[in-house]
């Protein structure tokens, strides 16, 4: 299938295919016009990559993942190293998590002070 219909049926776009492409993630044959030409088979390759992006990992994080991307990546027993990974990932998110949160009571407090108390943050 041509990038586009591979797009299509992943819910991703061309230029993120050229980036998963270009991460080493998938891969493509070339046909003589220099298009790209997809086996059926990376659809669920991307569908998985797509699905470890959306809960937070990097590309480089899913290097990791590479040996069972073309399987059902929510199913398998994961390795130690996935392991490790996502619980290196989702340390650095409670990390964020709690600065914003700081930043937002220093500025919540802010605006208490700066109003006397007469206007609180929405929750």
């Amino acid at each position: 299938m041509r990038i586009g219909e591979l797009a299509e049926a992943t819910g991703t776009t061309p230029r993120a295919l050229r980036h998963y492409e270009q991460a080493g993630l998938i891969t493509s044959q070339r046909a003589a016009n220099g298009y790209r030409f997809y086996d059926a088979a990376v659809a669920g390759r991307v569908r998985n990559i797509r699905y470890l992006v959306d809960v937070g990992l990097t590309l480089d994080d899913v290097r990791v993942f590479l040996p069972c991307l073309d399987g059902d990546v929510t199913k398998g027993p994961a390795s130690d190293a996935a392991l490790r990974v996502a619980c290196e990932r989702l340390a650095v998110m409670d990390e964020r998590i709690a600065a914003q949160l700081a930043v937002r009571d220093r500025l919540a407090a802010a605006l208490a002070e700066a109003t006397g108390g007469r206007v609180r943050p929405v929750a």
